[in-house]
């Protein structure tokens, strides 16, 4: 399916490894121009000369109000103008106290929102879209309480958006993924530093493995393009049933 991506600028905050990566690696397959941002300049680097032509760059503290806005306004210039948004990075605050609560406000909900409040302008002159990546410890209870009660207002906070966004033809959808493993990812520390969890978490799932970061971006680049024209407000879990499990 040709998702209508070419020539289309598209924005992945926390795009430097992993499912932010991947998700940059498939917008960039189907033709579109794509900014990503990280904290640590080896890293962004190395992802840009991974995504190679196409791809804009720069450094950004996803958790810092006024660097977040300029970085966004930045690249939808760079770009020629902005199609997408993909909120995907993750304070990972895990420690049920003050620092795990901060982490995860700060950047997987503030950042959300700050992005998106940034990105706005921009979108309303394409009829683009925002795409927020929460999780499925947001569906239900989570081992980490910070951590899934913010992936929670994720999803919530997606569904408020695209009702309030609508009417400046910008849709908002969410994407929930399951246990992603990829290399320097958790699930990758666990196999080998905690097999136990590690390997009752796989059980779990229905298809006996985790999850890959291109299984979710493929799902990531339907959802932010025009094939998906009619879709709003929607949160997809691309779990292989791990939910359920």
């Amino acid at each position: 399916m040709d998702l209508g991506l070419a020539g289309k600028g598209v924005i992945v905050t926390g795009g430097t490894r992993g499912i932010g990566l991947a998700i940059a690696r498939a917008c960039l397959a189907e033709g579109a121009t794509v900014s990503i941002c990280g904290r640590s300049r080896e890293s962004l680097d190395a992802a840009l000369a991974e995504l190679g032509e196409g791809a804009h760059g720069a450094i950004c503290d996803v958790g810092a109000a006024e660097a977040l806005a300029a970085y966004v306004d930045a690249a939808a210039g760079a770009l020629g103008g902005l199609y997408a948004l993909v909120n995907n990075p993750s304070g990972f605050g895990a420690t049920d106290n003050e620092d795990g609560w901060k982490k995860g406000i700060d950047v997987d909900l503030m950042g959300v929102v700050r992005a998106t409040w940034a990105a706005a302008p921009h979108l309303e002159k394409t009829g683009g879209s925002v795409l927020n990546i929460s999780s499925i410890s947001g569906i239900g209870p989570s081992g980490s309480i910070p951590y899934g009660a913010v992936k929670a207002a994720v999803i919530q906070l997606t569904q408020s958006h695209a009702l309030h966004y609508a009417p400046q033809r910008i849709r908002v959808n969410c994407i929930a993924p399951g246990s992603i493993e990829f290399p320097g990812g958790s699930w990758e520390w666990r196999r080998y530093n905690d097999p136990s969890k590690y390997f009752a978490t796989r059980d779990k799932i229905p298809f006996g493995r985790m999850g890959t970061p291109d299984e979710v971006a493929r799902v990531a680049a339907f959802l932010v393009s025009d094939a998906a024209g009619w879709v709003t407000g929607q949160t997809v879990a691309v779990d292989g049933g791990q939910n359920f499990g």
